[in-house]
């Protein structure tokens, strides 16, 4: 069967060289002319593809493996729209600018870096892993020979106990040190301060020289740590706090971090700043938020829990109607006006709507369905929705210095709430919204934005998976502002500016 086969390609063959050999002389020119250029074309391309294929290879070999990112070597932009005064130092040197590959129809550039990894020397300090509890704390008071005043009777207010254990640290004694804290260019994102960048480099790096747990009455003792005094930071005159201080948080309230970097892209300014940070000897290691200590909020004690605004859900609806403070009037005596400028309740409610923060304003969950593990179900506090003009409203904080202006304080948001089950109330009378958070959201770059703001954070990053488990968060949040846009559409809402 081969050889018929083969027999007739060879006649074949002959058949179209005899037809060639008797074309014109200008028609064989012209066939040979074209098969020329063609191998021409496939040679070229050829050599172009092997070089190509060269150079990515040399440019691995480089700059070292990127972990499966797309590598895109590129200097910093430097025409940020930013100030002088927000200007820092990196952070981090010798690094190589990469492009995170984004799965999105509108990808967000963002950066990151390719390092090698840092050998640490192992040391053994003797701190023990288990979780932070009071057995804890007694055990490393007896390994610092710091324990005060346990014998004493407890105070209702401001009593803490100490101790003095210098070697504790975020990476431990002895460790090659890299800030978690990734600032590559020379200034951070516009929407954060040079006092903000300063806090948090010391929330998630400074060096801790004691630990204290403050009792309070009627709530939950604080955990904190005081490291040393900086002159980058106001210092605090406080009896609980003399230096610097941070409070440390449990790691279920990871979204404490979260809403500090909201805030300050929406250009609310009103959250004290947080960042993640890791303890070898409290919950077994696990990133815990930790925000900074502010003694203004606490000018009567902790007892006081800080300066506190007493508001029912009815004052605060005829507050909202009596636009306390506006055009710097000042509100008549029997006007059951607060302190609080009317503005402030704006930005409250945006921002609480958005996280879905139901403790300032709805404390009770009178707005939306909740589980049966709630707090507001499990203290019985479900149950007042039935009288909601007395509800007492909570967590409604300002300063001393400003009492005009609200502070933003126990931000527990919550991303496992469907958009068929979102507490409206928050929104309940509000007839005005700030103009540059609005345009914000309108302008689509939330996501870009958040990326940017929440990657300088390299602990709280990785705690939520990483690019990945972030742009989850980002997917909830971008619900809920498609419909706050609707609502303020639907409900005339108007969008001014307010430079309180």
């Amino acid at each position: 069967m081969g050889k018929p086969r083969l027999h007739r390609l060879c006649f074949s063959i002959l058949r179209l060289s005899s037809s060639f050999w008797r074309c014109p002389l200008s028609k064989r020119t012209l066939i040979i002319a074209t098969v020329c250029l063609f191998y021409l074309f496939f040679v070229v391309l050829y050599v172009g593809h092997s070089k190509q294929q060269r150079d990515r290879r040399t440019d691995l070999h480089k700059y070292g493996h990127t972990r499966g990112l797309d590598t895109n070597v590129a200097l910093l932009n430097s025409a940020d729209t930013l100030t002088d005064t927000n200007t820092v130092v990196p952070t981090r040197s010798n690094v190589v600018y990469i492009t995170l590959r984004s799965k999105r129809m509108k990808p967000s550039n963002i950066r990151g870096t390719v390092r090698p990894k840092l050998r640490k020397k192992v040391r053994n300090n003797g701190i023990p892993t288990p979780a932070f509890t009071h057995e804890k704390f007694r055990t490393l008071e007896r390994d610092a020979g710091q324990i005060q005043g346990n014998s004493a009777p407890r105070r209702a207010e401001e009593e803490s106990r100490d101790i003095d254990y210098k070697p504790v640290d975020n990476n431990g004694a002895g460790w090659s040190k890299v800030s978690s804290i990734r600032i590559y260019s020379q200034r951070a994102p516009h929407w954060f301060s040079a006092q903000d960048v300063k806090a948090m480099r010391y929330l998630a790096d400074g060096k801790i020289l004691r630990l204290r747990e403050v009792y309070r009455e009627n709530s939950p003792s604080l955990l904190m740590f005081e490291g040393e005094a900086s002159d980058s930071l106001s210092s605090n005159n406080h009896s609980v706090c003399t230096g610097q201080c941070g409070v440390i948080h449990s790691p279920v309230d990871t979204t404490q971090v979260f809403a500090f970097h909201l805030d300050r892209v929406l250009g609310l300014n009103r959250t004290l700043p947080a960042v993640s940070r890791k303890f070898r000897f409290i919950h077994d290691g696990q990133p815990c938020p930790v925000v900074l200590w502010d003694a203004i909020l606490y000018p009567e004690g902790l007892a006081a829990d800080g300066a506190k605004v007493r508001l029912t859900w009815g004052g605060y609806q005829r507050a909202l109607k009596q636009k306390c403070w506006d055009k710097n009037i000042s509100p008549k005596l029997d006007s059951g006006c607060s302190t609080i400028h009317h503005w402030e309740w704006s930005r409250v409610a945006l921002f609480d709507f958005l996280l879905q923060i139901h403790n300032r304003l709805d404390p009770s969950c009178c707005g939306f369905r909740p589980r049966h593990e709630d707090q507001c179900v499990v203290l019985g506090r479900h149950a007042d929705c039935g009288d909601q003009d007395s509800i007492q409203l909570t967590n409604i904080i300002h300063k001393t210095n400003n009492p005009r202006r609200l502070v933003f304080t126990h931000n527990k948001g919550f991303f496992d709430r469907n958009e068929d089950n979102l507490d409206f109330r928050l929104l309940e009378g509000i007839t005005e919204l700030p103009e540059q958070a609005v345009s914000v959201l309108r302008s689509g770059k939330l996501r870009e934005k958040l990326l940017q703001s929440l990657f300088l954070d390299q602990t709280y990053w990785e705690s939520q998976g990483g690019r990945h488990g972030i742009d989850k968060l980002i997917d909830v949040i971008e619900g809920r502002v498609r419909v706050l846009l609707t609502y303020i559409n639907a409900h005339g809402i108007k969008v001014i500016t307010m430079t309180l």
